[in-house]
């Protein structure tokens, strides 16, 4: 008897707990909808760190729109084709990679959304000399699109904020 008790009182604790934050709100279909949407969005930016670190450039076209722009890091890509050159110039020669973004904020305005996100960026190359590791901590800015094939990065930004380690680790032929 006093396990069903304190089962009772312990559901009751949960349900007073409940009436007093934010999460007791009943989700109306559009607050469903914008998790989801918020939700597919966060996957994007997740898809994109997949994209870099296996080197499957491809893929990068399930994240950008094929007119996409972006700021990532020297001069600006102006389409997917720049965005993917840009990224695998600066990639495809290191040993390993590994991106990491959290902290992710997500205003959706109907079809289009801004995101952003920060990030922490290590890049191996083991031959470099001076060092086999770099650090690159900032974050992304997008602007997003909804397409028929889901949520996609019409623009991106890539803001540095610091940096760690052996420069030459992403200087091709260095």
């Amino acid at each position: 008897m006093s396990d069903s008790l304190s089962m009772t009182s312990e559901a009751q604790r949960s349900s007073e707990w409940l009436t007093t934050c934010r999460c007791s709100v009943p989700l109306m279909n559009h607050d469903l909808a914008a998790l989801l949407d918020e939700r597919a969005i966060v996957d994007v930016t997740i898809a994109y760190c997949w994209a870099l670190d296996t080197r499957n450039w491809a893929t990068l076209s399930e994240v950008f729109m094929p007119d996409s722009t972006a700021r990532l890091g020297t001069g600006e890509q102006r389409d997917l084709a720049e965005i993917i050159e840009r990224i695998s110039t600066a990639l495809g020669h290191l040993d390993d990679s590994q991106h990491m973004v959290t902290c992710h904020q997500v205003v959706l305005d109907g079809d289009r959304a801004t995101s952003r996100c920060y990030l922490q960026a290590q890049h191996i190359r083991r031959a470099a000399e001076g060092g086999a590791n770099y650090i690159v901590a900032g974050r992304y800015e997008d602007q997003l699109v909804r397409t028929a094939d889901g949520w996609r990065i019409k623009h991106r930004d890539l803001i540095v904020m610091w940096t760690d380690g052996n420069v030459r680790v992403v200087v091709p032929n260095a």
